[in-house]
C-alpha cells in the first residue's frame, strides 16, 4: 500500500472528532440566557434522544472519555480539523455543525408529541420540503400557537437537536424571549438595532440558521417591522443571502379558539384526529385578526402573508399527560406502575366543566413525579 494512502481512511474515521475538536479548542461560551440542553447527535437511540427535553444532560460537544490521539500532534490535529471541516457543514468555530436529520425529527415528533396529529404532520412537511428545495424563495416562517405545555416550545427544540448537532447551543440558532430580551418598550429602538445585527451575523456565520421567538405575542410592533425584511421575498439583504433561514414564533394566541374547536369536536361525539388543518386554520386565522394582544396579531408578518403555516397545538386531555408522565418517569430511567401513572395525572388540573382538558398541559410533569419517588 502506498505510503500516503491510509489517510483518507484516517479521515474518515476521526471526521466527526476533528470537528468537535475545532470546536473545543475555543474557551467555553456562557449559556445563553432561555437556552436549554444541546442536541444529540444523529444515530443516538430514540430514547436517548427525548432523554435531554426531561432531565439536563452534559456538554453534548465532549468527546468519550478517556480518548486521546497520541500519535496525532496538535499541531497536525488542527490542519486535519480544518482540512476535513472544509468539506462538510462545518462552521469555521466548529458549532454549527449542520445535521438536517429528518428521519430523527420524524420519529421524535411521533414517539414523544403527544396530542397533536395537526402540528407534528404540518411540521414534518413543511421542515423536510423547505429543506429539499434547492432555491427557496423566502425564508421558512412558522408561527406555533396554543395553550402553555402544549408542545410549543418542545416541538421548538426538536427542531434544533435534529438539525444541527449542537442543537440549542449551536451558533446557528438564537432564541429570543420576549419579555427577557426585549422587557422595556422605550429601548425598542435600541433593541432593533441589536436584534438586525444578530441576525446579520447569525447567517453570515451560517447560511442555514434558526430563530426562535418565544412569547412572539409580547414582541413590540416595532420589533416585528425589524424582523419583517429577513422572512419576505427578497433575493438578499445588504448582499447577505436569508432565505435558508427558518423563523419559528411561538404564541398562547389563538389558543381559546383551538380549544373551543376541540371541545366541539368532543361534545358531537367525534374524535379529535378528524380536526384538519384547513377547518382550524381558518378559525385561528380569524382570531388572530381580531386579537388586541400586542402587536403580533396586526404586524406586516400576517397583513403581507408571510407565515407560511400557522400551526395549532391541541389543548391535552388526560391519555395524553399520562403518556407524558411515562415519558417524564423513562427519561430518568426510574420504575413505574399504570397506578402512579394516573395518581400523577389526577394531580392535574383539568378543565372546563366536563375536566377535559389539562390547564398546564405537559409543563409541570418532571417535577411533580418527584412527589411519588422514594
Amino acid at each position: 500500500m502506498a505510503r500516503g494512502a491510509g489517510l483518507p481512511l484516517l479521515l474518515c474515521c476521526l471526521g466527526p472528532l476533528l470537528c468537535g475538536a475545532a470546536g473545543r479548542s475555543r474557551a467555553p461560551r456562557e449559556a445563553e440566557p432561555g437556552a436549554a440542553a444541546p442536541g444529540v447527535p444523529p444515530g443516538r437511540a430514540a430514547s436517548d434522544l427525548s432523554r435531554q427535553y426531561w432531565q439536563p444532560q452534559e456538554e453534548a460537544s465532549r468527546g468519550p472519555q478517556g480518548w486521546s490521539l497520541p500519535v496525532v500532534g496538535q499541531d497536525y490535529l488542527e490542519i486535519l480539523s480544518s482540512w476535513y471541516c472544509s468539506f462538510g457543514k462545518c462552521c469555521k468555530t466548529g458549532d454549527c455543525r449542520i445535521a438536517n436529520n429528518i428521519t430523527g425529527l420524524e420519529l421524535d415528533l411521533s414517539r414523544r408529541l403527544h396530542g397533536q396529529h395537526l402540528a407534528k404532520d404540518v411540521i414534518l412537511k413543511a421542515v423536510q420540503g423547505f429543506l429539499e428545495t434547492p432555491q427557496a424563495e423566502k425564508a421558512l416562517a412558522l408561527s406555533f400557537h396554543g395553550w402553555s405545555g402544549t408542545g410549543k416550545n418542545f416541538v421548538a427544540r426538536m427542531i434544533a437537536d435534529h438539525l444541527y448537532r449542537d442543537g440549542l447551543k449551536s451558533e446557528c440558532v438564537k432564541v429570543f424571549i420576549s419579555l427577557f430580551h426585549f422587557p422595556y418598550p422605550k429601548y425598542v429602538d435600541l433593541y432593533k438595532v441589536q436584534l438586525k445585527k444578530q441576525i446579520s451575523e447569525t447567517v453570515q456565520l451560517c447560511k442555514q440558521s434558526l430563530f426562535i421567538f418565544d412569547e412572539a405575542e409580547k414582541l413590540h410592533s416595532g420589533l416585528l417591522d425589524a424582523i419583517k425584511p429577513y422572512v419576505d421575498h427578497y433575493d438578499s439583504i445588504d448582499e447577505v443571502d436569508y432565505r435558508r433561514s427558518i423563523f419559528l414564533f411561538l404564541s398562547n394566541i389563538g389558543g381559546n379558539i383551538i380549544n373551543q374547536v376541540t371541545l366541539d369536536f368532543w361534545r358531537a361525539g367525534r374524535a379529535r384526529e378528524e380536526i384538519t388543518m384547513e377547518y382550524l386554520e381558518q378559525h385561528l386565522r380569524l382570531e388572530l385578526l381580531e386579537s388586541t394582544d400586542g402587536g403580533f396579531a396586526h404586524s406586516h408578518l400576517l397583513e403581507e402573508n408571510l407565515i407560511d403555516f400557522f400551526v395549532p397545538f391541541l389543548p391535552l386531555e388526560n391519555r395524553h399527560v399520562k403518556l407524558c408522565v411515562r415519558d417524564a418517569f423513562l427519561a430518568r430511567s426510574l420504575p413505574y406502575t399504570e397506578e402512579v401513572l394516573d395518581e400523577v395525572v389526577r394531580m392535574m388540573v383539568f378543565i372546563p366543566e366536563e375536566k377535559l382538558f389539562s390547564a398546564q398541559g405537559c409543563k409541570s410533569v418532571s417535577h411533580r413525579i418527584n412527589y411519588f419517588l422514594p
